[in-house]
């Protein structure tokens, strides 16, 4: 679904899966900085173990920070699934490709 949505705006995006820890895959990739998405404080104390921990692990390899916006700062996978599973409206919220690959997976109550 990130293919879809995201490479043919972005053709310079390249979309990979990695296995192990991700500071790990970042230097095996020749990265030297990590970006990280924070919706709210409870993201930020769970982000900042992490990126303390990377940066024990590899110091040359930085974490920043981006803030979701506020229209988007409750938004969650779970809270997604949830309001299909439920009926309710995602549109909006995702985009239209992956609204309907949920409402095909993710059938709501009858």
């Amino acid at each position: 679904m990130i293919r879809e949505v995201v490479l043919p705006d972005y053709p310079n995006v390249e979309v990979d899966c990695f296995n192990g820890l991700l500071v790990h895959y970042a230097a095996e990739r020749g990265a030297s900085l990590i970006f990280r998405g924070i919706r709210a404080i409870s993201d930020y104390e769970y982000e900042l173990q992490m990126a303390l921990m990377n940066r024990r692990l590899r110091p040359e390899i930085d974490t920043v920070f981006l803030m979701a916006g506020e229209a988007y700062s409750f938004i969650s996978s779970r809270l997604v699934k949830e309001v299909i599973r439920l009926g309710g409206s995602i549109s909006g919220l995702v985009p239209p490709t992956v609204e309907a690959r949920l409402k095909n997976r993710l059938p709501g109550e009858k």
